[in-house]
């Protein structure tokens, strides 16, 4: 009998609806026990949000700082697992603080260690460098890296980041106005990503996860665009200096701090609907100087390679 964990926080609940829909394969074979287990900050964070409480977790988020999450049951912590899948969303370019802070606990540490871990972002469409960040952490933690699904919104940037914000402030994942598509993840990407867990029930089974990223990546499950990797490039090099910076202030004063998100989300529109469209432009005039280093970055980044 095969053992599998799927460990995962899923704030709205769309991200348990693609795990489910992902692993049912795996479930239906009944030489595998799948036992699912959310992660459970210690304070909940509310869903749908308020605009303050959305702002005010982006110092914490982006610098990784952890936060304590409930403990979990003793029988999944000396067990030990052919898989284990963790899923996780991506806030301001980073995984969120509970998964940040499962990743960091020494609780959290210990499940994973020497294990094979298959990883699943569900996100509106820049999740790269947040990989980047679990690749990282799963290193130290000692865990095995052996495969990632990427589940994102298709929609264009300008668009999903108005239904988006419709859906995370609002709580209805609906269309706004009657006219914008649906947020987040598309039903039809959520029923379909099956598919991926039949290919990774045919590693479980095998006991080896050699190619099983590349058969993922050839499936449609790692679709990188290469526009987004410079935009998440260079939303992380702004967004480390901002969150210093109100971090530090906060520690000071809850004033300063409360002072400097409203700031920062002002820069965030200005960044949006400003810079990003002429950042868009360069990317656009530069693409065939640096088609080679494009397309090293795509291979690199639907890798589980860390460099």
């Amino acid at each position: 009998m095969k053992n599998v964990l799927v460990l995962y926080y899923s704030q709205s609940g769309q991200l348990k609806e693609v795990l489910d829909h992902m692993v049912a394969p795996i479930i239906a074979d009944p030489n595998i026990e799948v036992t699912f287990q959310a992660i459970k900050p210690e304070k909940e964070y509310a869903f749908p949000w308020e605009k303050k409480d959305f702002l005010g977790v982006f110092p914490e988020t982006f610098l990784q700082i952890p936060m304590p999450n409930q403990p979990f049951p003793e029988e999944l912590k000396g067990k030990k697992y052919d898989l284990i899948i963790l899923g996780y969303t991506v806030w301001y370019l980073t995984p969120s603080i509970p998964f940040n802070s499962f990743l960091k606990s020494e609780e959290g540490r210990k499940i994973i260690k020497n294990t094979p871990v298959l990883t699943v972002n569900a996100s509106r469409n820049m999740w790269i460098l947040a990989q980047e960040k679990v690749k990282k952490l799963l290193a130290d933690a000692k865990a095995e890296l052996v495969g990632n699904v990427a589940f994102v919104d298709r929609n264009i940037n300008h668009v999903s980041v108005i239904t988006i914000v419709h859906w995370m402030m609002g709580g209805k994942k609906t269309r706004y106005l009657g006219v914008f598509p649906k947020p987040g993840i598309s039903e039809k990407d959520i029923k379909e990503g099956a598919r991926f867990g039949s290919i990774i029930k045919k590693y479980i089974v095998s006991s080896s996860y050699t190619g099983m990223q590349d058969e993922i990546r050839d499936a449609g499950g790692v679709v990188i665009r290469p526009f987004l990797i410079r935009s998440d490039q260079g939303g992380n090099r702004i967004f480390k200096k901002w969150a210093t910076i109100i971090y530090k202030a906060g520690e000071k004063s809850l004033k300063k701090r409360q002072m400097l998100l409203t700031i920062f989300s002002r820069y965030l529109q200005l960044a949006i609907w400003g810079i990003m469209p002429i950042v868009f432009i360069l990317f656009l005039v530069t693409y065939l100087p640096f088609y080679t280093r494009i397309k090293r970055d795509i291979k690199y980044y639907q890798s589980i390679r860390l460099r």
